[in-house]
């Protein structure tokens, strides 16, 4: 599982708003600024924390670490920007 504080890096470092992640993503702002307001490992349901991070690492983000032992983000070109 991704913490909240991967996903708000993750969007920081793809200079994403709020707005621009719960779209690309599926999901409702609302939900996602309640996800992004908590520490750690969101209470929320495993379908929307996939639909996050799947559609982060599809923009070039590798969510590294556990959530207990150095969470962090590693960022690579995303696949649509190679060429």
């Amino acid at each position: 599982m991704i913490r909240s504080d991967q996903i708000r890096a993750a969007r920081a470092a793809l200079g994403w708003t709020a707005a621009e992640l719960s779209a690309h993503a599926h999901i409702g702002l609302r939900t996602l600024l309640r996800i992004e307001a908590n520490d750690g490992v969101p209470q929320t349901t495993t379908s929307t924390l996939l639909k996050i991070q799947t559609t982060l690492e599809a923009a070039g983000i590798e969510f590294i670490g556990t959530p207990d032992d150095a969470p962090g983000i590693r960022i690579h070109s995303s696949p649509s920007s190679a060429g």
